[in-house]
């Protein structure tokens, strides 16, 4: 008989990806999710992309009802509903730590009454802030927040003792966490709040720290989703990408097949158990070479990125993956190249509508003064 494996968010962006791939290797798969207006639009109906072998639960994860009902005869659970984004988490705090904190305490509850063979919930690479940086003299530093006062003057880099840029290396799940936002604040409560009961109640739990996905079947109107969707939603509107600061942060972009991929090894995987895995491609890209290489598969390179020189309260400045630990314990290894990757999304950009709320959101973070 066919494992059953829930995923909470499973209609949305890399919950449909994982249904895909669950679905592939044999699983049966049942989602439960709200279909909320800001990721599926103001028909909350059904996504044609989700898989017709998916069995949809519309309900909120904060709904011990709705909750108990999608648990019934499952074997496994992922963990993916969730608010996302960092910006729009500074001013919206009850709704965000509603839905992420209170709606994984609801599950665990739940899951305490009905365990499951496996727990694996979504984290973030939010939660570590700034990455991992080494100083003049080589040795690995943990970075601290940026002055108010730097960050006025346009210096964006950060800075040792005596003034000196420190530089950005790949980071390690043993950073300690530098929550920078209500955002990441509640993906740590997520992670943490999962770990420590799992433990407690002998539910085997995995947690996947997400770096930057990208890929399909992203909510293209939503401009507080990732940064490549973000960008496509300007493009296809014929509109200049926005970048903060100077363009140059560095980030990882992993391929969502990729993050399924992940998902499904940290499920199989025993050796995964009661571990904290980053899940990223590896490599580094500036946010202004990622909106350049955009806007070429696109056909739109005199669309120039427009850089804002601004600061949005709760970003960093560089955090990349390292992902020699999921590959050592996991058997990850990313298997989508980046221009492949780009090409696929640009191909499913075509027949994309957008509504392009940038600009809206980015006068409502300036009007809040979330922007210096």
């Amino acid at each position: 008989m066919k494992q059953l494996v829930l995923i909470t968010g499973g209609a949305g962006f890399i919950g449909s990806h994982l249904a895909d791939e669950l679905l592939r290797h044999g699983y049966a798969v049942r989602a439960l999710d709200n279909l909320s207006e800001q990721v599926h639009g103001p028909g909350r109906t059904r996504p044609d992309y989700l898989h017709e072998d998916v069995e949809l639960l519309v309900g909120d994860v904060r709904d011990p009802t709705a909750v108990a009902q999608a648990l019934e005869g499952v074997d496994a659970v992922f963990h993916f509903a969730a608010m996302v984004g960092v910006g729009q988490s500074m001013y919206e705090i009850r709704e965000y730590t509603d839905v992420n904190n209170l709606g994984t305490a609801v599950l665990l509850e739940a899951l305490i009454k009905h365990p499951v063979k496996k727990l694996v919930v979504a984290s973030s690479m939010s939660i570590y802030g700034e990455g991992l940086y080494r100083n003049a003299l080589g040795q690995l530093v943990t970075a601290t927040e940026r002055p108010l006062e730097q960050l006025k003057t346009g210096t964006w880099e950060l800075l040792d003792g005596q003034g000196r840029p420190l530089r950005p290396v790949p980071t390690k799940e043993s950073k300690l966490p530098t929550l920078s936002s209500v955002y990441a604040l509640s993906k740590y409560d997520q992670e943490r709040l999962c770990l420590l009961t799992g433990r407690a109640y002998n539910i085997p739990t995995v947690a996947l720290r997400f770096f930057n996905v990208y890929g399909t079947r992203q909510a293209l109107s939503n401009p507080y989703t990732g940064v490549l969707a973000i960008f496509a939603s300007r493009f296809l509107n014929d509109n200049p990408p926005m970048i903060f600061e100077d363009g140059q942060q560095q980030r990882d972009f992993v391929h969502v097949h990729d993050v399924a991929l992940a998902c499904r090894l940290a499920l199989e995987k025993e050796e995964a158990n009661g571990q904290v895995f980053n899940v990223g491609s590896g490599h580094n890209y500036t946010i202004s070479e990622i909106a350049g290489r955009l806007a070429d598969v696109l056909g739109k390179p005199h669309l120039a990125p427009l850089i804002t020189g601004k600061y949005r309260v709760g970003d960093i400045r560089h955090c990349y993956a390292d992902i020699s630990l999921a590959q050592q314990k996991l058997g990850f290894y990313p298997q989508v190249d980046f221009d492949k990757g780009l090409e696929e999304l640009a191909a499913w950009l075509e027949g994309q509508i957008a509504d392009d709320r940038v600009s809206e959101a980015s006068a409502e973070l300036a009007a809040r003064g979330l922007t210096v």
